[in-house]
């Protein structure tokens, strides 16, 4: 691969295979990965099939939520440290998958829904200290 020039497809197929394998040492489901950069799930998932080759803002996103080298990502020959990359916090691996589908859920909720979900929670909470 140093050798050989990249296509497009070639490129965009082996930035998705470095996409989903950095996801899968943050272990983090493609909506995580989305919601950090911004963009739908769907959009996210295109790109780790190898249909979808990001923009360079995205790109640069994505390689800092997911705390992997650019140079590798673009199969480049990576010749110095990134430092600003090594500098980052690692990624919070205090909550479940489940916590975090529930506060994208949350987060799509508008103000009489959080309300009425509060209200049950509260009944539920309460009802298990019983």
């Amino acid at each position: 691969m140093k050798n050989e020039p990249m296509t497009k497809k070639k490129l965009t197929v082996h930035l998705g295979e470095t996409l989903r394998a950095a996801r899968a040492r943050a272990q983090w489901t493609q909506a995580d990965v989305a919601e950090r950069v911004g963009v739908a799930t769907e959009v996210y998932g295109r790109m780790e099939r190898g249909n979808l080759t990001p923009s360079v803002p995205i790109l640069r996103a994505l390689c800092g939520v997911l705390r992997m080298d650019a140079d590798e990502a673009l199969a480049l020959e990576s010749r110095r440290s990134t430092a600003w990359l090594k500098e980052q916090s690692a990624p919070s691996g205090e909550e479940s998958p489940r916590m975090r589908r529930l506060m994208r859920t949350l987060r799509q909720m508008d103000n009489k829904q959080l309300v009425a979900l509060s209200v049950v929670a509260h009944t539920l909470a309460s009802s298990a200290d019983e």
